[in-house]
């Protein structure tokens, strides 16, 4: 079963507030240590499940407390092994608590995320390496290559930065992630423009043409790929993040279209535009249902209304989108099939 240790820093005098903070948790262990005078140090070993709520307690007990740090850090390996609960426990736990979710803690979850939405020259430069390696691939009509770009994947964060600034109703979290992913999207456009006005396009490409058409079975691939990005982030899951990252595929369509609009091959552009804003809205209207369903939400009961309506606000508006492009995608079929 996944571990959190988590590291309770402050003033001496206040130490007995850790202790009614725990005092109906379930922990696994409590450790208590004296680093210098007036300081102390509380370690508690708790399960990923009950992290969050050990957190919130704390928070919450040590509201009025100044020079306090808590922090958290996942737990490899623990000796003795960890018992898993017995039948009899869960259902008391059931019938008393509620049932906890299967994810790591919303600070965790947070931290995570908000170093992805950072618009750093770090950033800047995996967009424009990717934008290299998806046209290289294009024009190859190599698959792998373009799978390389995928894999790269700089703007899953911001938009999974969006989608969760609406989860928590946190704007200054949803303005950067936005600033960053629109950032983002106009560099990747503007080199893949220049790209192809200087080197062409190669239209007979397979993976080129398979990027200049949309269909409902794209939006399908797309809210499934959202909904494993969103579960990846909160499980902490690293290792799906590799294949969301190549379902979502943000960047190709986006390249595709640049080198397109660069030669002056309107509708075809226009197509990988539809597959593009097909990837962006889905994955942004699946992420932000799987954190409202994973119970992603603020600690206190007022931050959480607020919340309850930017979600509420959020999934209106993607889903509206998703609606009208549903549409668009339908009359752009329309118009390729012809009379």
């Amino acid at each position: 079963m996944p571990i959190r240790l988590i590291d309770v820093f402050l003033p001496e005098a206040h130490a007995d507030l850790v202790d009614s903070a725990l005092e109906d948790r379930e922990i696994m262990g409590v450790w208590r240590e004296t680093p210098s005078e007036g300081l102390v140090h509380v370690q508690v070993l708790v399960e990923t499940i009950h992290a969050e709520g050990v957190l919130d307690d704390l928070e919450r007990c040590l509201a009025g407390v100044k020079d306090y740090r808590i922090v958290i850090m996942p737990v490899v390996a623990s000796i003795p092994r960890p018992e898993p609960p017995k039948e009899q426990e869960k259902e008391e736990e059931e019938k008393h608590h509620e049932r906890p979710s299967l994810r790591i803690s919303r600070e965790e979850l947070y931290a995570q995320i908000q170093g992805m939405v950072q618009l750093t020259p770090i950033y800047m430069v995996l967009v424009i390496l990717s934008a290299i390696v998806a046209a290289i691939g294009l024009m190859r009509d190599s698959p792998a290559v373009v799978i390389a770009a995928m894999v790269i994947a700089p703007m899953l964060g911001p938009n999974m930065g969006l989608s969760l600034s609406a989860a928590l109703a946190d704007w200054p979290l949803g303005v950067r992630a936005l600033r960053t992913a629109v950032v983002g999207i106009v560099t990747a456009l503007l080199f893949s423009l220049l790209a192809g006005r200087v080197i062409g396009v190669n239209m007979s490409a397979v993976e080129f043409s398979s990027r200049t058409q949309a269909s409902l079975g794209d939006v399908a691939l797309a809210l499934a790929s959202g909904i494993a990005g969103a579960l990846a982030f909160t499980t902490s899951a690293a290792t799906w993040l590799v294949g969301v990252m190549v379902a979502v595929a943000l960047l190709p369509p986006l390249v595709t279209c640049g080198m397109l609009l660069g030669r002056g091959h309107w509708t075809p552009a226009s197509g990988a535009l539809l597959l593009f804003l097909t990837n962006v809205i889905c994955v942004n209207l699946a992420a932000v249902g799987t954190f409202v369903a994973q119970g992603i939400r603020p600690r206190t009961w007022w931050e959480a209304s607020k919340a309850r309506r930017a979600t509420r606000i959020a999934l209106a508006i993607w889903g509206a989108m998703l609606v009208l492009l549903v549409i668009l995608i339908l009359l752009w079929q329309r118009f390729r099939a012809g009379p």
